[in-house]
């Protein structure tokens, strides 16, 4: 008998296969119930998923995935798996369930997601009590990806970087401003080219500009969110995502300085998922 965990995004989905104490990582299209129907979804995962599952008897999946706080969404994973797997038990739920099982386990905490987006609750150890959605690039997303990245490309185009970071930014990206503003505006999925711009701040360490963005984008998250809940001076914090764990000192030295114990900083669920499950 086997478990099955899945972590989807609309583009990529981390799938792990757990036998005894064996794992299997695989790797298939993201899922969005948003864009794909029952029959696609079975097509796609008959494609994918089921010729590496070998002949495992699968007893549970859990799939947390991208659209899955709407509940039609997650009849439709809910009836796409069953069908798949019609002798296991499934469980469909969103992304932020999956950073707060991964990141707190059954224990109280405060679990934060900083990646291309961004997103915070308060878990009680069985249920998310309080949560903290994120309201989009546009609008919000504080500390995340696309966040910094924006403040990246403010830094170009308005000029701010020193020489030494302008020639930098040149070299890396070789862009210009109308094809920056081109990508934004008129093409799809702005907030993942946004949060491109990002590494440029993880290769660019020490430097004060640097620093600035990053200090403040993360600060900006921690005062917008983290202290809007009560429980953040009670329970441990506990940050998963590449922004988190990219800047993870920067993320320390700020839960200092708000009084904040921190706990777990993993790089993706997936981890903090299959030690839950196991």
């Amino acid at each position: 008998m086997a478990k099955l965990i899945a972590d989807s995004g609309a583009t990529k989905c981390e799938w792990c296969l757990i036998k005894g104490r064996k794992s299997e990582r695989i790797f298939t299209q993201g899922i969005s119930p948003y864009f794909l129907t029952i029959d696609q979804i079975i097509t796609l995962l008959k494609a994918e998923l089921i010729p590496a599952l070998g002949k495992a008897e699968i007893n549970e999946v859990h799939y947390f995935g991208t659209g899955l706080a709407n509940k039609n969404n997650v009849q439709i994973m809910r009836k796409a798996l069953n069908r798949l797997f019609p002798l296991a038990k499934v469980e469909a739920d969103h992304d932020m369930m999956a950073a707060a099982l991964a990141l707190c386990g059954a224990e109280n905490g405060v679990a934060s997601n900083l990646g291309t987006g961004s997103f915070a609750c308060y878990f009680n150890g069985k249920k998310i009590v309080k949560s903290r959605p994120g309201i989009g690039y546009v609008l919000g997303d504080e500390g995340s990806g696309a966040y910094l990245g924006r403040k990246v490309i403010q830094y170009f185009l308005y000029d701010t970087f020193d020489e030494e970071l302008r020639y930098k930014f040149d070299a890396k990206f070789v862009t210009t401003r109308l094809e920056i503003l081109e990508n934004v505006y008129k093409k799809p999925l702005p907030n993942r080219y946004l949060a491109s711009f990002a590494i440029f701040l993880a290769e660019n360490r020490g430097h004060y500009m640097i620093e600035n963005i990053i200090e403040d984008g993360l600060n900006d998250f921690f005062f917008q969110h983290l202290c809007k809940f009560n429980e953040s001076w009670k329970f441990p914090h506990h940050f998963v995502g590449g922004v988190a764990y990219a800047f993870k000192d920067v993320v320390r030295d700020l839960c200092k300085s708000y009084e904040f114990e921190l706990g777990k900083v993993l790089r993706n669920p997936m981890e903090g998922l299959i030690d839950y499950y196991s």
